[in-house]
């Protein structure tokens, strides 16, 4: 048993995808059991279940059956969420156990029929991305949590001890979070992957331009974290250096998406964020077809 292991609940992970691993390992170095790995009966969600079961000394099941844990916590994808809890609720029950998503969009009313069998659920969802080949730590990462008081309850305490910052979300203000997360992580991806492309404009691959730009994206990140994103904002926009605003989108007729996405962030920035000469870049903006 793990130092700190005793008094701690039980959790079994449903999907031992990106997020399931990661977060069976983080509960595991937290002193928490991990008292099964549930998993479909064949493929690769099997494959990954027995993997994950060797780290974190735990077992395979199929369904539900035979499951002690007082926790179990789905980490499937949305689409997945209301069949699962259906499948679950039909061999999963019992008065003081917890049932747990982790959809950032989706409420906890996707796991009503476990709510029906005495079940209390909640949804929690880190601010986090988990891809293949990257293992983030969870310390310091936002939870977003609401449902029932007794699963949020619990829930509240596990984050706790993955050194996570718990807080409360309505549902209805699902959409509008995950939208936001979509933004700070997915789409920013997308718009690294845009930059690779103008970067090819400058006789410069993608391979070269992802390690040249490294220095400037990770002390751009630094800056917004430690000075704001107002004090943070710099090159031609906040300068009101409209002829070379012009320029980039001349040179940006060779790559018609990457010029589309260019005038909708300097519109954001003239939005949001100080610049000189205002008018005249929108006004530069206004004179432009983003696809042209």
């Amino acid at each position: 048993m793990l130092p700190g292991m005793a008094g701690k609940p039980s959790i079994a992970i449903v999907g031992a995808g990106n997020l399931g691993t990661a977060l069976a390992l983080a509960l595991r170095e937290a002193g928490y059991r991990i008292e099964s790995v549930i998993a479909r009966s064949h493929g690769k969600s099997l494959t990954r279940a027995r993997r994950l079961t060797k780290q974190v000394s735990s077992r395979v099941v199929l369904g539900a059956e035979g499951v002690k844990a007082r926790v179990l916590w789905l980490c499937v994808p949305d689409s997945e969420i209301a069949r699962v809890a259906k499948s679950l609720a039909e061999s999963f029950e019992g008065k003081g156990r917890i049932v747990i998503h982790s959809s950032g969009a989706l409420g906890s009313e996707t796991l009503e029929p476990l709510r029906r069998k005495g079940l209390a659920v909640a949804s929690v969802h880190p601010l986090m991305t988990f891809v293949r080949g990257s293992r983030p730590s969870l310390g310091g990462v936002s939870f977003a949590m609401e449902g029932d008081a007794a699963a949020v309850r619990a829930a509240r305490g596990i984050v706790r001890d993955l050194g996570g910052e718990p807080y409360a979300i309505s549902r209805k203000e699902k959409n509008a979070y995950h939208a936001w997360g979509t933004f700070a992580s997915p789409l920013l991806t997308a718009l690294l992957a845009t930059t690779e492309h103008v970067a090819e404009l400058a006789g410069v691959t993608k391979k070269a331009a992802r390690q040249r730009m490294l220095p400037i994206l990770l002390q751009t990140v630094r800056n917004y974290g430690t000075v704001g994103a107002a004090a943070g904002f710099s090159g031609p926009i906040v300068r009101g250096d409209v002829e070379t605003v012009r320029r980039h989108l001349a040179v940006l007729r060779k790559a018609p998406v990457p010029r589309h996405v260019y005038v909708a962030l300097a519109r954001a920035a003239l939005k949001y964020l100080p610049a000189k000469n205002k008018k005249m870049l929108n006004s530069l903006l206004d004179s432009v077809d983003g696809w042209g």
